[in-house]
C-alpha cells in the first residue's frame, strides 16, 4: 500500500466523532485514507466541511472537519492511499 501524507488532526470532537484536520495535501470525497493512531484504521472520505459548508474537495492549507470511522487524537497523521 502506497500512501502520501495529506494532513494532521488538530482537534477531535469525541461526542460527534469528527476530526478537525489541517491539510498539507489535496483531498477529495471518495479518496481512501489511512489514519495513523494508537489503533490505525482506513476509511473512505464520505464528506468534508470547511467553515460548516460541505465540500467535495479541499486543498493544502485548508482546515476541514471530517466524520471519522473510529476515534483519533490531536497529532494523528492522515495519509491518502494511492492505488
Amino acid at each position: 500500500m502506497e500512501k502520501t501524507e495529506v494532513g494532521k488532526v488538530f482537534n477531535y470532537f469525541a461526542k460527534i466523532g469528527v476530526a478537525a484536520i489541517n491539510l498539507t495535501g489535496d483531498l477529495k470525497a471518495g479518496n481512501r485514507i489511512y489514519v495513523e493512531s494508537s489503533e490505525p484504521f482506513e476509511q473512505t472520505v464520505e464528506s468534508m466541511q470547511i467553515e460548516h459548508e460541505t465540500v467535495r474537495e479541499a486543498k493544502a492549507g485548508d482546515g476541514i472537519g471530517m466524520k471519522m470511522a473510529k476515534p483519533c487524537h490531536k497529532g494523528n497523521r492522515i495519509y491518502k492511499i494511492v492505488e
